[in-house]
C-alpha cells in the first residue's frame, strides 16, 4: 500500500511541475507588455565574482548575485514620490521611472513597466517549487524580483522589485 501512494505522489509531483511550467509560459505568451527574456551569462556588462563582491554591499550581492530577497517594507524606495530614474545597483543601468511607479501594498518598490523593452529581462525561476518570472538588469543579468500578473492598467504587470538592487536619482 505505501508503495501505491509512493508513486500517486510522484506522479502528482511530475504532473504539477509540467502544469507550472505551462502556466508562467501561458500568464505571459500573450502579454505584449512584457520584455525580452535574456539567458543567464549572455551580458555585455560582465564581472568576476570576485569584482561583484568588491562592487557591492554583502547585502546586495546576496540580491544581486545570489537571487535573495530583501526583507519587505524595509526599503526606504518604497516611498519614493516626485521624478527620477531608477538604474540597476551593480552596473548603473537605467530600469525604471517614476512614472510607472505605484504602491502595491507588498511592501517592495513596485512598477508596472520598465522603462523601454531592453531594460530587463527575464527567465523562469522555480525555487519555491513553482514557476514564477524572475526579472533581471539586460545588461549585467543581475537579479531584481519578479514580475507578476495582478499590476494596474495599462500592463496588468506588478514588477516587484528588491529596493537594494536599485539606485535611485531624482529629476530637477
Amino acid at each position: 500500500m505505501h508503495r501505491r501512494a509512493f508513486l500517486a505522489g510522484v506522479a502528482c509531483a511530475a504532473l504539477m511541475t509540467g502544469a507550472s511550467k505551462a502556466m508562467a509560459f501561458d500568464i505571459f505568451s500573450k502579454n505584449k507588455s512584457l520584455p525580452h527574456s535574456s539567458r543567464k551569462g549572455d551580458f555585455p556588462f560582465q564581472l568576476t565574482d570576485e569584482e561583484w563582491r568588491a562592487r557591492l554591499s554583502p547585502e546586495q550581492y546576496e540580491i544581486l548575485r545570489g537571487e535573495g530577497t530583501e526583507k519587505s517594507c524595509s526599503s526606504p524606495l518604497n516611498g519614493i514620490e516626485g521624478h527620477g530614474k531608477f538604474y540597476c545597483a551593480g552596473c548603473g543601468h537605467h530600469l525604471f521611472s517614476t512614472d510607472a511607479k505605484y504602491d502595491s501594498k507588498t511592501g517592495w518598490p513596485s512598477f508596472y513597466q520598465p522603462a523601454d523593452e531592453y531594460a530587463v529581462g527575464t527567465s523562469t525561476d522555480y525555487k519555491l517549487g513553482y514557476a514564477r518570472t524572475e526579472v533581471h538588469c539586460a545588461n549585467c543579468g543581475s537579479h531584481l524580483g519578479h514580475v507578476f500578473k495582478d499590476g494596474p492598467p495599462p500592463t496588468g504587470l506588478r514588477y516587484c522589485i528588491n529596493g537594494l538592487a536599485l539606485e535611485y536619482q531624482q529629476e530637477q
